[in-house]
């Protein structure tokens, strides 16, 4: 099998494979038992990497990259919690044990599969090993000269390059999480002195703020474009007659259509944080955070409001955030949309309510995660009166009435739609917050941590997704103006494009950070 599901044909399965060739010849020469064991064990074997292909084709389509062996077995356990947001603890259920049971016939079948062709092999082994000879010598003469069948060698080698592959990928690993121990050491400003810390944005009331799945697909892509580009329009202008401005440009995440606190930290760290190994290094060192560097500046109190945390979040220290609102500490009422606990404009009011609006001796730097933009786009929330929210009970019509995931997830096209839909929903919800709460004083910064999925952003997408910085007093734009980037919310095609890692260190620095590194 191909490692992605787009090569996925019927031309895949009429090749002749050099494994099973050195196979037979290898089990025509033993003895029965060691003939028998040696077949059982390969088609063990085998089955482990059919599982390990179906993984790998699994992550290319959601995730944009292959699994990883070493580091991807807790994100089952993510995507079954995911399953079961989106189609209910039933469907969720029994999906996990069929894929179970599946599996072990697979491993079953496979391996007395191999068996019995050995005895066959055994039974005839005069005709046997001729046909192993002439397989063999069709096999090396197809590999030499090419030979293929509708645009797919002849020639296979599949297992065994998968193998290969694998056990690269696990000494790879390995290798980068020693590596990466000495680089999340070195910190940039992590001896700059308090007083030296942003001394720019003083006064300033920071708020970080990511949209889940908002990526450059969204702005560029024919399907969810016009409907996105209207409104990030209609935004700008809204924006600016409330005497706010905008300059937006792109950022290449670390991640791709999942996994969104690697797009968080790599922003936030000014580290490539690009696997789940990397985070928890990250994670467990004192390596100075975009957020914390508020915290550690002693000029602002720091809060992180995040309704996509439903449990223990130990990494509000890394990220310096005094308190942390969870999925279960803003009142909500109403239900849940999929994923997603509740909608962003219900999320941004309670921010208003709990932090923004209130009084406060310093001003304040917050994070908020919205989550409304996250798949299976289905439902998706609606506007309402900012005056009508309460308790979120509103929203019962709203998720009753709208689409359900598993029709969405069913349509490649509507999936496509839905998610666009849901991109405007948030931008909307965030800039009407802004028009309506903000300030003189306001900074918002606002960006995608990832892509969409491939199904929606494409097979060939890039990783880049928008960042928007908006505020009113022009200083603050002032002091990011050699940056290069388009005015408004919506930016340039031939906007620049930073690693997202690379952020951290240049807003710092554009906002009059003194470097003072830190060598570990």
């Amino acid at each position: 099998m191909p490692a992605t599901i787009v090569d996925l044909g019927p031309a895949r399965f009429f090749r002749l494979p050099g494994e099973a060739i050195v196979g037979a010849a290898i089990l025509l020469a033993l003895p029965r038992k060691p003939r028998v064991v040696l077949a059982a064990v390969s088609g063990v074997a085998l089955a482990a990497l059919t599982v390990l292909n179906w993984l790998d084709m699994g992550f290319k389509q959601y995730l944009g990259r292959t699994f990883n062996l070493v580091l991807d077995w807790s994100l089952l356990g993510d995507a079954q919690s995911y399953l079961e947001d989106s189609l209910g603890r039933t469907a969720t259920l029994a999906a996990t044990a069929g894929l179970i049971v599946l599996v072990l016939l697979l491993f079953a079948s496979v391996a007395y599969a191999v068996v019995r062709l050995s005895n066959v092999l055994a039974r005839h082994s005069a005709t046997a090993t001729r046909g192993t000879l002439i397989a063999g010598v069709v096999w090396i003469t197809c590999s030499s000269f090419g030979v293929q069948l509708a645009g797919v060698p002849l020639a296979a080698d599949s297992a065994a390059v998968t193998l290969q592959s694998q056990t690269e990928r696990v000494s790879d690993t390995l290798k980068d999480e020693a590596e990466f121990q000495k680089v999340a050491k070195v910190d940039a400003f992590g001896a700059t002195p308090p007083a030296q810390l942003v001394p720019d944005l003083r006064g300033k009331d920071m708020i970080f703020t990511f949209i889940e799945s908002y990526g450059r697909s969204a702005i560029e892509d024919p399907i969810m474009a016009p409907g996105v580009d209207k409104t990030l329009a209609v935004r700008t202008e809204a924006l600016k007659k409330a005497g706010y401005h905008a300059k937006s440009g792109w950022l290449t995440s670390a991640t791709y259509g999942g996994s969104s606190w690697l797009g968080h930290s790599t922003t936030l760290s000014g580290l490539w944080v690009s696997n789940q190994q990397r985070y928890r290094t990250v994670m467990a060192s004192d390596h100075l955070s975009l957020t914390k560097v508020f915290k550690k500046s002693g000029a602002w109190d720091t809060v992180g409001v995040m309704p996509g945390v439903q449990k223990g979040w130990p990494e509000q220290s890394f990220f310096g955030l005094d308190k942390v609102y969870n999925a279960f500490e803003l009142g909500y009422k109403g239900p849940k949309f999929s994923w997603s606990t509740m909608p962003d404009q219900y999320t941004l009011e309670q921010f208003q309510r709990r932090v923004h609006g209130k009084k406060h001796d310093k001003p304040v730097m917050s994070e908020v995660i919205l989550t409304s933009s996250h798949q299976p786009w289905g439902p998706i929330p609606k506007m309402v009166g900012w005056d009508e929210l309460g308790d979120g009970s509103i929203f019962k019509g709203i998720e009753a009435a709208g689409n359900k995931p598993a029709d969405v997830i069913a349509d490649t096209t509507k999936s496509r739609q839905e998610y666009g839909k849901s991109i405007q929903y948030s931008v909307t919800a965030l800039t009407e917050w802004l028009e309506r709460y903000g300030s003189k004083d306001t900074v918002l910064v606002f960006l995608g941590d990832h892509q969409p999925i491939a199904r929606v952003s494409g097979n060939h997408a890039s990783r880049d997704v928008p960042i928007s910085i908006v505020a009113k007093d022009p200083k603050v734009l002032d002091k990011i103006s050699a940056w290069g980037w388009s005015d408004g919310l919506r930016p340039a095609h031939d906007a620049p494009v930073w690693k997202m890692n690379l952020f951290r260190d240049r807003f710092l620095t554009a906002y009059g950070s003194t470097p003072h590194p830190k060598k570990g």
